[in-house]
């Protein structure tokens, strides 16, 4: 399976993916977010479903993207609708010799960056039709893979205000949360940080091993908020 997220905040945009591939008994990582560097810009995408068509819908975008000429793509929905042009045409490739062989078309994707003419950072949710709906205020944050485990947090917790190392803490939250529920997502993950006012984009990778103490820190601290947790209200419940 696959876990991830990203959000759109005031100050720029953060995502986060793990990269465990799980195939019938066998277990490895491989990236699921890849970022490109356009002449009029930045982008990360990411993407949940079938690797085959994760992998050529990627070649096909990032060669689409590389042969426009400068100034043809300066928006980033004008990015979103190339990168659902090119899983269309994956559909319409392979989609018949998938669902012969029972398999579906059911690539998810997030893209998120800043171009030339946008004024700010935009986020997009890419369905497997290619069409594509926006991060906005008051639904700041896409996630595609697992998504039942991360929500709570950042329902609760992530706004449009949230600082970008608040909102990257809330991610990992999401994914620990996950991680601490499912087998098939895990370490590694990949970390990206977008900045709203420049447009500078950063990845960066993080192990297991190098983030255990904070997955530690956070164990402990609901440990202790448990046992601070308001009880007056149940406790006819339990006297004699």
């Amino acid at each position: 399976m696959t876990f991830c997220v990203a959000a759109k905040v005031d100050s720029g945009l953060v995502a986060l993916a793990d990269t465990r591939i799980v195939k019938g008994n066998e277990q490895s990582s491989k990236g699921k977010v890849a970022h490109v560097h356009h002449s009029d810009g930045s982008l990360f995408f990411m993407t949940s479903g079938l690797r085959s068509v994760r992998d050529k819908t990627s070649i096909y975008f990032e060669n689409s993207l590389a042969e426009k000429q400068k100034g043809e793509i300066c928006h980033l929905f004008e990015a979103a609708n190339l990168f659902g042009e090119c899983l269309r045409r994956v559909k319409e490739e392979d989609g018949a010799s998938l669902a012969a062989a029972n398999l579906s078309f059911n690539l998810h994707a997030i893209i998120g960056g800043k171009f030339s003419a946008d004024e700010a950072p935009f986020l997009f949710y890419i369905y497997p039709q290619g069409n594509w709906v926006e991060a906005t205020s008051d639904a700041p944050y896409h996630m595609i893979g697992q998504t039942s485990y991360g929500k709570p947090i950042l329902d609760r917790l992530l706004s449009s205000s949230s600082s970008l190392p608040e909102t990257l803490a809330l991610l990992f939250l999401a994914f620990d949360g996950t991680r601490a529920s499912v087998t098939d997502v895990g370490f590694p993950i990949d970390c990206i940080v977008l900045d709203g006012d420049s447009g500078a984009l950063k990845r960066q990778r993080f192990t297991m091993a190098e983030l255990q103490e904070t997955t530690h820190w956070w164990t402990n601290t609901l440990q202790a908020a448990l046992a601070n947790f308001p009880r007056e209200w149940s406790k006819d419940l339990f006297e004699p």
